[in-house]
C-alpha cells in the first residue's frame, strides 16, 4: 500500500461511547452497535503520524509538531492528524471515580491509531469549574487537566486544547461578561468579550496561567510539552454584532500574537467554523446558508494574520442547512472541503484540519447508509488531497455528551476497502 494510502486508512478510526442510559449517539452509534475493523494492513510508521507506544518510550523521540509549508511535520517527517474530541476531559478527570474513564479513553485511542485529541483546557465560572472567577482556579481541577495531559502523554496522543468557548456550555463568553458586569462594568452584549480590554485582560490572563502551569504529574511546564499539539483561541468564534468582521479580526491578531509571545514552540489555531465574509465574496456562494456570512468570521482573513499556523474548519450539514438527511448534506460536504482545502494552500499556505464533523441519528432521514457514506466523503477529500501534497492535513470526527452513568468507553475502527484498492 502507498504511503499516503496507509496513513489515510487509519484516519478513518473514530471514537464510539457507550452510554447505560443510550441517551447519547455519535456519527448515529448507539448501545452495543458494533463496527468489525477490515484488514490487517492497516500497520504505519511513526512518520505517518501514528506511533508503537512502546517505540516512543524515550522522551526525545517525543517532539513538538511544527508546520512546513502546507504540511505538519515532526522531526521532519510529515505528520497527518488522525483526531477525535472529547471536551470533558477535564471534567471526568476531576473526580476519582470517572478518572478512569480518561485513562480507558486514550489507551483505546491509541490501540487504533488515533493520535490528536481536541478538548478543552477551560471551564470557566460552571460546576466544577477551573476558573471560578478572573485569575482564580480551582487547583483540584486544574490537578485534573494536569492529568489529562499526563495520560496522553503516556499513550501518544497529542492535544489540541482550547482555551474558551464561544457558546455558553462551560461557561464561554458569556461568563466572562457575567464577570465583567460583576466588576462594575456596563456590558450589554456577550460580542464585548471581543472589545472591551477588561475582558481581554481576563483572556490573557487565563493564557497565561494555562501556559505557564507546571503539570503535577509530569513537572513539564504546558507550554514546553510537546504532548501538546496547539493551542485554539477560541471554540467556534462568532461576533455576530459586527458582520464586518473588524472586532473579531482585531482579536484574533492579539491573541494569536500573545499566545506567541509566551510560547513560540507550539502552533497556535483560531477555533472557527470556517464560513466565508466580506473580505472573499467570491467564495461565499460556498456557505451552507446566507447567515453564515453575517456572524463576523471571515476564513480567509481570519487565518492571515500573524501567529496563526494552521486553519481549522467544521463540517455540521445537518446543523446549517437542514436536519432532514439529503444528498445535499453529501454535496455541500465535499464542495467545503475543497474550497477551504483549495484556500489553504492558494492564499494560506499552511495546513487545513477539519477539527469536527458529525451528523446525528436523531436527523429525520438517517440511516447507517447515509452514515458511512459522509464519512466516507470526508476522508476520500482528504485522501483526494494528499495524494497531491496538498493541504488537506487530516480531520477530527465530533463527539457526544457524556449524559447519564458512563458504563465503559470504547475506540473502534471504521475502515472502507475502496480507499486501499488497488486503482486500476
Amino acid at each position: 500500500m502507498d504511503t499516503f494510502k496507509r496513513c489515510f486508512f487509519l484516519s478513518l478510526a473514530f471514537l464510539m461511547f457507550f452510554f447505560d442510559d443510550s441517551r447519547a449517539d455519535f456519527f448515529g452509534f448507539q448501545g452495543e452497535e458494533l463496527i468489525e475493523t477490515m484488514g490487517d494492513e492497516v500497520l504505519v510508521t511513526s512518520r505517518q503520524g501514528v506511533y508503537n507506544v512502546e517505540e516512543l518510550e524515550d522522551d526525545d523521540d517525543w517532539q513538538m509538531v511544527q508546520t512546513k509549508g502546507n504540511q505538519f511535520v515532526v522531526n521532519g517527517q510529515p505528520f497527518y492528524v488522525n483526531g477525535f474530541n472529547t471536551y470533558w476531559l477535564m471534567v471526568f478527570a476531576a473526580d476519582l471515580s470517572t478518572r478512569g474513564k480518561v485513562s480507558e479513553l486514550f489507551q483505546k485511542a491509541s490501540s487504533v491509531g488515533l493520535t490528536v485529541c481536541r478538548t478543552w483546557a477551560f471551564n470557566d465560572g460552571q460546576w466544577r469549574a477551573l476558573q471560578k472567577s478572573p485569575s482564580v482556579y480551582d487547583e483540584d481541577v486544574f490537578k485534573a487537566l494536569d492529568f489529562a495531559v499526563s495520560e496522553a502523554k503516556k499513550y501518544k496522543i497529542r492535544l489540541i486544547l482550547s482555551l474558551v468557548n464561544n457558546w455558553d456550555a462551560y461557561g464561554g463568553k458569556a461568563q466572562y461578561v457575567k464577570w465583567g458586569n460583576a466588576s462594575g462594568l456596563n456590558l450589554t452584549s456577550v460580542d464585548e468579550f471581543f472589545s472591551h480590554p477588561t475582558l481581554r485582560s481576563y483572556y490573557k490572563s487565563h493564557v497565561k496561567a494555562v501556559l505557564n502551569r507546571v503539570n503535577t504529574f509530569t513537572n513539564i511546564t504546558y507550554k514546553d510539552d510537546p504532548t501538546i499539539f496547539a493551542w485554539e483561541l477560541m471554540n467556534e468564534p462568532r461576533c455576530a454584532s459586527d458582520p464586518s468582521g473588524d472586532t473579531l479580526q482585531s482579536w484574533i491578531a492579539e491573541m494569536a500574537a500573545y499566545v506567541k509571545s509566551l510560547d513560540a514552540k507550539h502552533l497556535v489555531e483560531i477555533g472557527v467554523e470556517g464560513f466565508y465574509g466580506p473580505s472573499a465574496p467570491a467564495r461565499t456562494k460556498f456557505n451552507p446558508n446566507s447567515y453564515a456570512t453575517q456572524v463576523g468570521t471571515d476564513f480567509i482573513r481570519n487565518h492571515q494574520a500573524l501567529g496563526v499556523d494552521f486553519a481549522s474548519v467544521h463540517i455540521y450539514a445537518d446543523s446549517w442547512i437542514s436536519q432532514m438527511i439529503s444528498d445535499a448534506h453529501l454535496l455541500f460536504t465535499k464542495s467545503w472541503m475543497e474550497a477551504h482545502i483549495e484556500d489553504a494552500e492558494k492564499y494560506l499556505g499552511m495546513p487545513v484540519i477539519f477539527s469536527e464533523f458529525g451528523v446525528s441519528s436523531k436527523d429525520t432521514g438517517y440511516n447507517s447508509s447515509y452514515r458511512d457514506t459522509l464519512i466516507s466523503t470526508v476522508y476520500k477529500t482528504l485522501l483526494n488531497s494528499t495524494k497531491k501534497g496538498g493541504s488537506g492535513a487530516g480531520s477530527s470526527c465530533g463527539s457526544s455528551s457524556p449524559m447519564g452513568r458512563t458504563t465503559w468507553m470504547m475506540a473502534m475502527q471504521l475502515s472502507f476497502q475502496s480507499l486501499i484498492r488497488p486503482q486500476t
